[in-house]
C-alpha cells in the first residue's frame, strides 16, 4: 500500500503526520518512509537513521555547436518548456528552463547538439530500524524543480514493505503531481482555518483529477470551528482524524521528538487511520 501524504499548504503537519504514522506502523508491519519534500526535507530529523546509499540525481543539458546549427528552429519548436530559443545571431539554451527530455538533440537535423550532464540533487537510503526503511531526496539549491529527484526517489520504492508513506511537497504544483503518481491513497492535511480550508479544496481538486481516494486529518483542532468537517461532508470524503492543538504536542514536536511516543493514546488512533484507510482501498 502506497500512501502519500499531502497539504495545499506549507506548515500545517505533513511531516508531523508522516513521521508519527510511519513509527506506529511499523511497530506491526514493515515501513518505507519516502521524505518527497527535496525542496526542504525534515521527516530525518525525528530519527537515528543509518544511511547506506546515497547517489546523485543529474540532467542532461543541451549544447549547442553554432558553427553548425543552420538555425531552422525544429529544436525551438518541438521544446515544451521554451528552453531553447533561436535567433540570427545564434541558438541559446535557457538552462533553468530546460527539463533535460532529449528532444531538441532528437530533432536537429543536423546534429548541432549535444548534451552534459548536470547535478540537480541527490537522492540517500538508510534504516531507522528492523521494520522501518527511510528515504529522501534533496534538490540542490538555486534549481527550479524537483520532480526529477521525485522520481528517481521513487525508483527506490522496497516492494517488500507492507506499506510505503510519501512525505509529499506541499501545495498542487508539478512535484506534487509527481508524488502522486501510482499511489493508493492521499491523506490531505489541513488545519481548521480559512487559509487551511481554501488550500485543502485545491488539494481536493487533485486527487480527485487524479482519481486517488482519500481522507482527511486535521491538525491543531481547537474543537471549536468545523468549517473543514462542513466541507469534508459535502464533499463526502471521510475525516481520518483529528490532532488537538496542545501545548504539549507542539513542545514535543519542537525537540525533535514523536508526540506518538509520548502520548500512548495517539499510537491507537493512527493504528485507527491505518485501519480506515484499508477499508477505503478494499
Amino acid at each position: 500500500m502506497k500512501i502519500a501524504i499531502l497539504s495545499g499548504k506549507g506548515g500545517t503537519g505533513k511531516t508531523t503526520v508522516s513521521t508519527n504514522l510511519a513509527w506506529v506502523l511499523s511497530k506491526i508491519t514493515s515501513v518505507q518512509l519516502l521524505d518527497a519534500d527535496v525542496e526542504e526535507p525534515n521527516d530525518h530529523i525525528f530519527f537515528d537513521i543509518s544511511f547506506d546509499h546515497e547517489e546523485s540525481v543529474d540532467l542532461l543539458l543541451p549544447v549547442v555547436n553554432n558553427e553548425t546549427c543552420i538555425r531552422c528552429g525544429e529544436c525551438s519548436k518541438n521544446c515544451q518548456f521554451g528552453a531553447i530559443s533561436v535567433f540570427n545571431s545564434g541558438t541559446i539554451v535557457f538552462e533553468n528552463l530546460c527539463h533535460g527530455c532529449g528532444v531538441c538533440k532528437m530533432v536537429c537535423p543536423v546534429n548541432a547538439i549535444t548534451e552534459k550532464s548536470k547535478s540537480i540533487g541527490k537522492v540517500m537510503l538508510g534504516t531507522i530500524s528492523k521494520n522501518l526503511k527511510f528515504g529522501m531526496g534533496i534538490l540542490n539549491i538555486g534549481e527550479p524543480s524537483g520532480v526529477r529527484i521525485i522520481r528517481q526517489l521513487k525508483k527506490h520504492i522496497d516492494n517488500k514493505a507492507e506499506v510505503v508513506i510519501i512525505d509529499s511537497q506541499p501545495g498542487t504544483s508539478c512535484p506534487v503531481v509527481e508524488t502522486l503518481r501510482n499511489v493508493d491513497f492521499a491523506i490531505l492535511v489541513t488545519e481548521p482555518t480559512t487559509f487551511g480550508l481554501h488550500d485543502l479544496s485545491l488539494a481536493i481538486e487533485l486527487v480527485k483529477e487524479m482519481n486517488i481516494p482519500s481522507g482527511i486529518i486535521i491538525n491543531r483542532d481547537n474543537s471549536k470551528t468545523n468549517i473543514i468537517d462542513k466541507f469534508a461532508e459535502k464533499e463526502n470524503i471521510p475525516i481520518l482524524m483529528k490532532i488537538p492543538f496542545k501545548k504539549q504536542i507542539a513542545k514535543i514536536y519542537s525537540e525533535g521528538n514523536l508526540f506518538s511516543k509520548f502520548l500512548p493514546e495517539f499510537q491507537e488512533k493512527f493504528l485507527s487511520v491505518y485501519k480506515i484507510i484499508k477499508g477505503l482501498i478494499e
